[in-house]
């Protein structure tokens, strides 16, 4: 496969050197000891299939930028450079070799998912220190092996535990884009992202009101949610730990951006007990009335940004 695809014979992400090809190389084993499991989820969508692939990196945050993140940016941006996701599960020892290396099995090619081609998390590194990884969502090109072994597991229970508010950023800091050897649309993750105004204003007044909550004293963080008998993973938006507020921050004060906010935090709290959290939508202005209206009639605070300040109005 080496030979074939380019690669060579160490590492997690080894971009090819003499073929537009990129080889993942998956360890079961390995990254248990680091908190994270790679493999296919249980839920298919639309699209089809996932398989979900944690980023190069055993310790601190993981990172697109500079040397350390250089590997996980080809992948980010593997179809503006041409370049082909090959993904490989290590099965057992070479046979009469009296070294670790393992044998590789080859699951198929893939690309990313080009609505969300990545989720950030927390897991811990090396001396269990906490830490952010980037979790890629892989999904298959022609044919594919999908086996049960390689599935990631599914929850036994329901639990919600606190996570770094950096945890629920939209997005890492991305390096800038690669030249394009092949422009092709259909292929650009960008293509099919949310406008990067929204998404800018979105994480700019996130960070805004964190440092205001912060400021005043308040224990702010998110929280991961696992839901039992699924693999699915769900990462809020802010927790006021010390309000016991739970917040859906939106970079657009649109009928559509607020319809999001009930949806997403009403998805949310049902896996919250025993005492579920007051529901708050954080937007960058004051929406239409009927808007404010919508959220009071679900039972959810609205904040908005009124210049330099903030407005809260309160569901009666």
């Amino acid at each position: 496969m080496d030979q074939l695809f380019g690669g060579g014979h160490q590492g997690g992400i080894l971009p090819s050197k003499t073929t537009p090809n990129i080889l993942i190389y998956v360890d079961h084993d390995s990254g248990k000891q680091y908190g994270y499991e790679d493999g296919w989820l249980a839920e298919d969508d639309e699209l089809g299939p996932i398989f979900e692939y944690t980023g190069q990196g055993t310790s601190g945050d993981q990172t697109f930028l500079g040397t350390k993140g250089s590997r996980n940016a080809a992948v980010l941006y593997h179809a503006e450079a041409g370049r082909a996701l090959h993904v490989f599960v290590a099965e057992g020892k070479v046979p009469g070799s009296s070294s670790s290396a393992k044998q590789q099995r080859y699951i198929g090619e893939f690309a990313l998912d080009p609505t969300l081609p990545y989720t950030v998390r927390e897991a811990h590194g090396k001396g269990q220190k906490q830490r952010r990884i980037i979790v890629f969502r892989l999904r298959p090109k022609g044919a594919f092996e999908r086996l049960s072994k390689d599935a990631v597991t599914r929850a036994e229970t329901t639990t919600a535990h606190r996570v770094l508010a950096s945890v629920a950023e939209p997005k890492m800091q991305e390096p800038k884009r690669v030249a394009a050897k092949k422009k092709l649309v259909s292929e650009s993750r960008r293509a099919a992202q949310p406008s990067v105004i929204a998404e800018h204003r979105q994480s700019e007044l996130r960070d805004a009101y964190l440092k205001k909550l912060t400021a005043q004293g308040h224990e702010v963080c998110a929280l991961q949610i696992k839901i039992a008998n699924t693999t699915t993973t769900l990462t809020t938006d802010l927790y006021d730990a010390t309000a016991h507020e739970l917040y859906s921050v939106r970079g657009e004060s649109s009928r559509e951006e607020v319809r999001a906010a009930v949806g997403q935090l009403k998805d949310y709290v049902r896996h919250l007990r025993p005492h579920p959290p007051k529901l708050v939508t954080l937007l960058p202005e004051k929406p239409q009335d009927d808007l404010t209206n919508l959220l009071h009639t679900e039972e959810i605070d609205l904040v908005f940004r009124d210049g330099s300040a903030y407005t809260r109005c309160t569901a009666k």
